[in-house]
């Protein structure tokens, strides 16, 4: 029994010694996101020129197969036009449900998964690693301080040194920001790789953020108005409880001070 429990006991500090390690390799840095604290919001030309980068470059192996396509015309979001939306959204194909045959997509379908590639879809990717790389603790701290995915996925993007290797018949390239060190997937960025419309430098770093903040409004669409909400509600509560303050002093009045 006792050595049931101490082959148990040093499995487990193997096992979280590793992923201390692993957390201490991977060098994430703070990015100031325009979405991040409580009156932030997301940057408009930002997002769009994120969704550039993402059809030009992430598309190509990743899907975002829960996110619709015509709410990129949406106020808060990329804000596109209607008519560029039903445009854009022609350059993918879905397979209909009622026929299952593939047609061109229109603005109320999703955008579309990528499973040939096998790669993750990056729906939800901004809210999925930050449970694992935001800032210590949860609530109020991630509330002022940002999350985390957003930062992991701007670090993964730019964190390749160059350097590559082959193991067990893959190729791996060191990415310092990865647990491990090494990641199969090849570096997806390089300076001048997409042309902005709005004459932004095409950086690796400024693409990163770009499509990082991208990635976060794909995950919160609605968080702008979860922000208006939470400070109509603390407003409220903060004069509820000034009126039930004076009305109980008003009440209590005539009673207290008398002996």
């Amino acid at each position: 029994m006792l050595k049931k429990i101490a082959i148990t006991a040093a499995s487990v500090l193997a096992l979280s010694g590793g992923a201390v390690h692993a957390a201490e390799t991977a060098h994430i840095e703070d990015i100031a996101f325009s979405f991040e604290g409580p009156f932030g919001t997301y940057d408009e030309h930002q997002l769009q020129r994120g969704l550039q980068v993402f059809t030009e470059v992430c598309a190509a192996c990743h899907g975002m197969k829960l996110v619709p396509i015509r709410s990129l015309s949406d106020e808060g979001g990329p804000h596109l036009p209607e008519d560029q939306v039903r445009a854009y959204a022609k350059n993918f194909s879905v397979i209909d449900k009622e026929t299952g045959e593939e047609r061109e997509a229109i603005a109320t379908d999703n955008f579309p998964p990528n499973t040939g590639a096998g790669a993750p879809d990056l729906s939800l990717m901004a809210k999925a690693r930050a449970g694992f790389h935001g800032p210590y603790g949860l609530g109020i701290n991630q509330f002022f301080r940002g999350i985390g995915g957003p930062e992991y996925i701007h670090a993964i993007l730019a964190g390749y040194s160059g350097e590559e290797k082959e193991e067990a018949g893959s190729t791996f390239y060191e990415n310092h920001a990865f647990s491990t060190g090494w990641i199969k997937m090849p570096a997806p960025l390089s300076d001048d790789l997409v042309t902005y419309a709005d004459g932004t430098p095409a950086t690796v770093d400024q693409m990163a953020k770009d499509v990082s903040a991208f990635l976060m409004w794909a995950a919160e669409p609605k968080m702008m108005d979860r922000k208006r909400a939470g400070f109509v509600a603390v407003l409220f509560l903060g004069l509820l409880t000034v009126l039930l303050y004076l009305t109980n002093k008003r009440l209590w009045a005539p009673y207290k001070g008398k002996h």
